[in-house]
């Protein structure tokens, strides 16, 4: 990298070759403050990462942890993640048809220059590794979230989310794994998808009618499974 700076078609300033410098500036900052991938994750252990993609991998640990078990919930643990969804993230990511402003400020510049052959190679690497097992939680708000998740709620047209992401939340396929999720993503993302902010036509239908508590409650629950 040159250090030199250029004005992108959105008026953004971008680093030779075409990066946003914004998305340059989120990685030194996560390198110097190791955002997720440098603490105690309390996780299993990483399985060694394949030579060709080792050095993508070390800037993907940065924010989503060793192996991908994420401390910080600003970053989704990706251990154990669905391959095919990993792929078609990724891909959106780089082709900016995901356009979630979370999405905009750190994945489109970080997957800016992913080819195929290396997108399906990380894919293939985090769902390959063990997942961080979920957190017990007793809790009145999670065992609201497990009445949600197992049987919808009929009144407001919300479907149970067991038919998609199954009853261990391991997802299948494009279908991604939500067990063990930070439950803060899990809001997020819900709330991404209500307010079309996250474009995805079937979990709008599905997340439109959930109150705010309503989402708190699901995300709790996925967390524990």
């Amino acid at each position: 990298m040159t250090g030199e700076t250029s004005a992108g078609e959105s008026g953004g300033a971008r680093v030779a070759g075409g990066m946003p410098l914004a998305a340059v500036l989120v990685w030194i900052a996560v390198e110097l403050t190791g955002c997720g991938g440098t603490g105690e994750s309390g996780g299993p252990q990483a399985a060694a990462v394949p030579a060709d993609i080792a050095g993508t991998v070390h800037v993907c640990s940065s924010c989503h942890g060793p192996g991908g078990h994420s401390i910080s919930s600003a970053f989704p643990r990706l251990a154990g993640q669905q391959k095919d969804y990993l792929i078609a993230q990724l891909t959106a990511f780089r082709d900016h048809t995901r356009a979630d402003p979370h999405a905009q400020t750190y994945m489109w510049g970080m997957a800016a220059r992913l080819s195929n052959p290396m997108i399906a190679a990380l894919a293939a690497y985090y769902s390959a590794q063990p997942p961080v097992p979920g957190t017990p939680d007793n809790s009145p708000e999670a065992q609201a979230g497990r009445k949600i998740y197992t049987e919808g709620i009929a009144a407001e047209n919300v479907p149970a989310c067991v038919l998609c992401h199954g009853e261990k939340g391991a997802g299948n396929s494009t279908i991604p794994r939500l067990a063990g999720q930070h439950s803060a993503y899990i809001e997020r993302q819900l709330e991404a998808f209500a307010s079309k902010a996250r474009a995805n036509e079937i979990m709008h239908e599905n997340s439109k009618n959930l109150t705010a508590g309503q989402i708190r409650d699901i995300a709790a629950y996925v967390r524990s499974l």
